[in-house]
Order: C-alpha cells, then sequence, then structure tokens
C-alpha cells in the first residue's frame, strides 16, 4: 500500500539530513505544504531550530504578478524562511532522495485575507464574522480558490495535490487562545454555527422563500444556550430536530451547490494548469467528509459527484483523503469508484493523540501519515517498524 506523510518546508531546509531520514522510513512520498495557513510548529530533529512561528497564511513559493493581476483577494508570500521558493527547495532534496512530492494546498482557512477582507468571510446567524474562514458562496472567494489551488497545486516536480478545506469553514477551529468550549456543541449545533449570512448567502436564502433564515436559526439554539437542548440519536437528525426538517434541508442543498462550485472550479483550474491530463501523470484529491453538511479541513462533500467524470457532470477529483484517526466512519461512508482514491489518513504523532501503531483500516487504497515533521524519534521508529514490514496489521 502506497504511503505519503505530511511535511511542512522547513522540516526539509536546513537540515540536510532530513531527506534521507524519511526515505529510510519506507514512505513512497511526502506530501508538503505549498500554501498553508498560521500555525506555531514543533521540529524535534532539526539542527537550528526547535520552534517555528508562521504568522499568517501564505504560500511557499513566489506567487506569480500576472497570475494574481486585478485579483480581488490574494495570497502573501512567506517571508520566515530564509528561501525565495521554500517549496521548491525542499521538494528538490526530497525528490533526490528517492521520494515522490505532491503539494498541500489550504484554501478557504486563512485568517490573514479573512481579518482584512471582513466582508469575504463567513458571518453566523448573531451577525459574527468568522475572520479564519472565507465564504464559498461568495463570487471573490471562489475565484481566489481557483487561482490559488492552481498556482498552489502544480509546482514544478509534483506528482499531485491535496486540497485541504475546498468548500465550508464554520466555527470549529483553534483560534488564538480560544475560549468557547464553555457552552459544548455537538454535531448539530456547530452546524447552525457555522451556516453563513453574509449578503450572497442572506440574499440567497430570502431568494429561496426564506427572508429571516437567522431569526430561525437563533430561535433554534436558544435552548442550546440555556443548556435545555436535547440530545438526539444523529448529527443530522439534531439539525433537523433543532431547525425542523425543512429549513434544515434547505441549508443543506443550497451549501451542497455552492461546495460543488467551488470544488469543480478548483479541480478544473488545477486540471488546466497541470496540462488537463487525469489520473496517474497529475492526481487531484480532496481532504474530505463523505457527510455532505460537516465543515473544517475535511470539508463535507457529495463523494459521488466529486468523483466522478467530468464528461458525465462529475466533479473530476481522483480521490478523497479521509480523515481515519480514531474511527474509519468516514472511509466506510465513502463510495468505491473504479480509478479512484481513498486515501486514510492517520494521525501518527503520539503526543497529539495519534497512534504510530495503528492498524490500517480495511478499504484503504493508500495512507496519509501526519505529520513526519512533528513525530518523536520514538514515533518515527515505530512508523518505519511499520512501513518496512515489521508490524503488519489491518482493521
Amino acid at each position: 500500500m502506497r504511503s505519503s506523510a505530511f511535511l511542512y518546508p522547513w522540516d526539509v531546509l536546513g537540515d540536510p539530513d532530513a531527506p534521507a531520514r524519511l526515505a529510510d522510513l519506507g514512505l513512497d512520498g511526502v506530501t508538503l505544504a505549498s500554501a498553508y495557513h498560521s500555525t506555531r510548529a514543533l521540529t524535534p530533529r532539526h539542527p537550528r531550530t526547535r520552534i517555528v512561528t508562521a504568522p499568517y497564511a501564505a504560500v511557499y513559493y513566489p506567487p506569480s504578478e500576472a497570475h494574481w493581476a486585478g485579483a480581488a483577494l490574494r495570497p502573501y508570500p512567506q517571508g520566515w524562511l530564509d528561501s525565495p521558493d521554500a517549496w521548491g527547495e525542499a521538494a528538490e532534496a526530497l525528490r533526490a532522495a528517492g521520494l515522490e512530492v505532491a503539494s498541500w494546498v489550504v484554501l478557504a482557512h486563512n485568517s490573514r485575507l479573512g481579518g482584512e477582507n471582513p466582508d469575504s468571510t463567513v458571518r453566523n446567524a448573531y451577525g459574527d464574522r468568522y475572520p479564519w474562514a472565507l465564504c464559498v458562496a461568495r463570487p471573490e472567494v471562489v475565484a481566489y480558490c481557483a487561482a490559488l489551488a492552481a498556482e498552489a497545486g502544480p509546482r514544478p516536480g509534483a506528482v499531485g495535490t491535496e486540497l485541504e478545506s475546498c468548500g465550508w469553514y464554520g466555527l470549529a477551529h483553534l483560534h488564538a487562545h480560544d475560549k468557547i468550549g464553555g457552552v459544548p456543541l455537538d454535531g448539530a449545533a456547530q452546524y447552525l454555527m457555522s451556516l453563513c449570512f453574509c449578503d450572497v448567502c442572506a440574499a440567497a436564502y430570502a431568494a429561496a422563500g426564506v427572508p429571516d433564515l437567522a431569526a430561525a436559526v437563533r430561535a433554534a439554539l436558544a435552548p442550546v444556550w440555556a443548556g435545555k437542548a436535547e440530545r438526539v440519536g444523529g448529527e443530522w437528525g439534531g439539525v433537523e430536530q433543532l431547525l425542523g426538517p425543512e429549513l434544515a434541508a434547505l441549508t443543506l442543498r443550497y451549501r451542497q451547490e455552492r461546495a460543488r462550485a467551488v470544488q469543480g472550479a478548483c479541480v478544473a483550474a488545477v486540471r488546466a494548469a497541470a496540462g488537463g491530463v487525469a489520473g496517474a501523470d497529475f492526481r487531484i484529491l480532496l481532504h474530505a467528509d463523505p457527510a455532505s453538511h460537516r465543515v473544517g479541513a475535511n470539508v463535507g462533500v457529495e463523494a459521488e459527484w466529486l468523483l466522478g467524470d467530468v464528461s458525465t457532470g462529475g466533479g473530476g477529483a481522483d480521490g478523497l483523503v479521509l480523515p481515519c484517526t480514531g474511527s474509519t466512519a468516514t472511509l466506510d461512508a465513502a463510495p468505491r469508484l473504479a480509478g479512484r482514491t481513498l486515501a486514510a489518513n492517520l494521525t501518527v504523532v503520539t503526543g497529539m493523540g495519534g497512534d504510530p501503531h495503528a492498524a490500517v483500516p480495511a478499504g484503504a487504497d493508500e495512507l496519509r501519515l501526519y505529520h513526519a515533521g512533528l513525530a518523536s524519534d520514538a514515533d518515527l521508529a515505530a512508523l518505519r517498524g511499520r512501513l518496512r514490514g515489521a508490524e503488519v496489521q489491518t482493521a
């Protein structure tokens, strides 16, 4: 089974031993961040540093002025690594060690762009803006995501790309020093708190015959804030109980429609930039959840449509990367389509709640391992034994 580990450019730059060490694990490839959100990351084996702080979402290559000319939203280049093309330099070193390199592109999650362009962000039913979440119903956001995917995806030498947050992003997000856990929110409440009511979305709901859906959402959430909401079985069943089946269905139809638009645009843009070749020559995978109402890095998708062939009205993606740490529910729910890849994403960092010894989920075509740069030496040793055949387990 083919395996790839996630990696940041700074895990390689300045550490000449990193490529050989990664290749020695038994990996087939690396999924290397080319466009990534702000973060603070550990570098436990780097010869010069232990903590890297990326203060804002950025691209790790020199963005093209011509590509972004006239764009309402455009990415910022990174300024904390001593390389004009950190992705390219790291990718070249990894390829020299015999590893395939795919790009890792974060799209609708960008706190700096959201903070500077509040009208382009998700606005909840109470009027609060989510600066970390660009609203994918907005034309300027769709254009930005497609343009970023086209530039950050098919970087020179990349064998494919993996698109993260290519769809709706919502409330659930570690942002600054979070203090939002005082009232526990289940999946249903998270969904309602992630509905967008920017002018574009509000107008769409009004056109559908619901001029004040935001008021209905606020009323539905009132018992949640009071601690009196009854829990029901099933996440979507909870949404229907809180909001009512008819309004719940209306919101889902709208959000599915807008998600299809941005996902289709991003896949098409990458395909065109990569030369229009589908499949083995350049693969496009989305980090996804087959429950289409879900939001976040693993966006809710209509999997059969997304993996369907463009010629028959499908989205044209080559596969999905599905979160499988602690549960195989997302993998189990995904359709098996000929020629399409289902990759199981497993956290292998013990300190982040993962397990480098975890069994390979049955039904997975490939593995994605999070995250080779953040793992301890002990985690990497366990991972090496597993990939080299010392441990063979299948769930």
